[in-house]
Order: structure tokens, then sequence, then C-alpha cells
């Protein structure tokens, strides 16, 4: 691939372009890194999408018989093997999301890790847009009954990893989890700032050890 103009070279592609703009053959000619005597990592990706039918075929290949391909090796063939099964995984970890639809689905995610709190914490939930679940992440820690609610943050943390929709969860270490005045002008103004970014805010719920409340916006966010 060397000979190839660099504005045609996978690598380059996909770092100017990123992943969807480049074809399954130069997927796999990444993975590959080179090809053989006559025969870039191009051509080997190619040619071992033809024999196998595809990626769904090839998906299935048995390491043995991709390293005794000329051109692939043992090395190459557990870096496909390894890769295939990488978006195996990845795509059974969010096919077992759960989905986050009213405040009782966000605080049974957010519950167990608020277990044995004794400071105010943020956590932001992150979803895709069919509200399935992505990431559990704590953006902000505060003192006893106190937490700062940073809200660029907040949508930093969601935009970062490709959400689409949130919800918030915090706690009062007090043990009463009826949300505050403050607690609802929160609800009001993350719903605001996720309007104006394109995200949707599904909920904010407060967390009392096994108790949890809802904390409505002091006035309606159009949804």
């Amino acid at each position: 691939m060397a000979n190839l103009p660099s504005g045609q070279r996978p690598r380059e592609r996909l770092l100017a372009l990123g992943p969807y703009a480049l074809s399954d053959s130069e997927l796999l000619a990444l993975l590959l890194g080179q090809g053989r005597r006559g025969a870039s990592a191009l051509d080997v990706a190619t040619e071992l999408l033809c024999e196998h039918g595809g990626l769904a075929g090839l998906s299935a290949a048995r390491l043995e018989e991709l390293s005794r391909r000329t051109g692939v090796g043992p090395a190459k063939a557990a870096a496909i093997v390894a890769a295939f099964h990488l978006g195996f995984r990845a795509r059974g970890c969010v096919d077992d999301a759960p989905q986050l639809f009213d405040s009782v689905d966000v605080a049974e995610v957010a519950l167990p890790m608020f277990a044995g709190a004794r400071v105010e914490r943020l956590l932001v939930l992150v979803c895709d847009a069919q509200n399935r679940l992505r990431r559990k992440i704590f953006v902000a820690e505060g003192a006893l009954d106190e937490v700062v609610v940073p809200v660029r943050e907040v949508l930093n943390t969601v935009l970062r990893h490709d959400g689409r929709a949130f919800a918030v969860a915090h706690n009062h270490p007090s043990g009463d989890p009826r949300p505050s005045a403050e607690d609802r002008r929160t609800t009001a103004v993350l719903g605001r700032a996720a309007q104006t970014v394109g995200l949707r805010f599904l909920d904010h719920v407060v967390i009392a050890g096994e108790r949890w409340d809802t904390a409505p916006p002091l006035m309606p966010i159009d949804r």
C-alpha cells in the first residue's frame, strides 16, 4: 500500500474521514498491516473476503484455517479472530443493556452505585438514541449534603461518549430522598441545557439509602 497516494491509503483515510468511510477490505487491511510478496495488505484483505463470502463468512473462519493462508499466518489470523470477537462482545453488551424509559428504570440502575456513599455524588447515565444505557459515570462529589452540579461537565460527558439521551442521579446522605428546591432547579437547568445541544434529558432521581424520589423541574421542560 506504500505505492498508493497518501490520500488513498486506508490508515490516512481512517484518520481523515473516520471508520465509516472505509470499505470492509480497507478495514481488514488495517488489521493485516502488511501483505505478501506481490500483493498488498489491501489485496490480501479483498481475497480473504471473496474466499469467505464476505464479512459474515470470514467471522466464522477458524484460526487454523486463516493461519494457513499465504500472507496471513498465525499472528495476523489471531488479530482477525480477536477483532471479530471484540465486535461480538461489544454488540452483546449493547443488546443486554437496559433501556431507561422512566424513573423506576433510572433508580434501578443508580441505586447500587450509591451503596455506602457518605457524601453527595452526581451520577450521569449516558444512553443511546433508543435510551439503552451506554455508560455510568460519576462527574462530581461534594461535601456532606452539598454538591455543585457542573452542567457543562454533564453535557460534555454525554457527548464525549456519543450519547443521545441521559439521566442523572444524586444522593442525599441525610437519608431523606425528597428533592429540595435546588434539586428541582437543577432539573430545569439540565433540561434547558440539553435542548440547546440536541440531547434528550430523561430524568433526575434523588437517592437516599434504599429509597428514592424524582426531582421534577420547578418549571416544565419541553421534551
